[in-house]
């Protein structure tokens, strides 16, 4: 295994802000064999975030959510919906925090207990976010609006209840593509949560 690389960051320039934060960073990158690289890379950071699998392990089903991503569609996605696990920037707040109160604005779920999984880089080569992931289990009483996401995000998130057996043959299908969605609910198949 090699050992860490001397890193020496040589200029960050801000080439955007609108929507989040993107920077050319330059460096310099000293080799195990000491010779020196200078590397120039963009940077896309948005924050962290959180994402959980809501499972009731009575019923057998999880809550996920559908929504246009507009990446999605202008990368071959033909109608530009995903269906995903409920998931949102930390905006300050801490990972549980953050994803109990996603939850209810997304899912109309309020929930109080999550369990959180791992840590993760979904594109480490461009993007500096962190994705913390969690499960947690809810059941009719905790349902307490029709969720949606808020108005001022302009989210339009329709609320799916499916088995967990359907939900599981669609990433087979390919209905399901999103990395965190396949994470967590191969994690429930693992460890037998369904």
């Amino acid at each position: 295994m090699r050992k860490k690389p001397e890193i020496e960051i040589k200029e960050t320039k801000l080439l955007s802000d609108n929507w989040y934060i993107l920077n050319r960073v330059t460096f310099d990158y000293k080799k195990e064999n000491g010779v020196s690289e200078i590397h120039k890379r963009e940077v896309y950071d948005r924050g962290n975030g959180a994402g959980i699998l809501l499972y009731n392990s009575t019923k057998k089903t999880v809550i996920l959510t559908r929504q246009f991503r507009l990446p999605t569609f202008l990368n071959g996605n033909k109608d530009g919906m995903m269906i995903e696990v409920c998931a949102g920037l930390l905006d300050q707040d801490n990972p549980e925090n953050a994803i109990i109160r996603e939850t209810e604005e997304e899912t109309g779920y309020r929930i109080s207990k999550v369990q959180k999984i791992f840590e993760t880089y979904m594109s480490p080569g461009a993007v500096t976010e962190i994705l913390h992931l969690f499960i947690g289990e809810y059941d009719e009483s905790m349902k307490v609006s029709e969720g949606g996401g808020l108005d001022a995000e302009q989210e339009n998130i329709e609320v799916l209840e499916l088995t967990f057996n359907e939900a599981y043959a669609m990433i087979e299908s390919g209905e399901i593509t999103d990395a965190k969605t396949i994470m967590l609910l191969q994690y429930a198949k693992i460890k037998g949560l369904i």
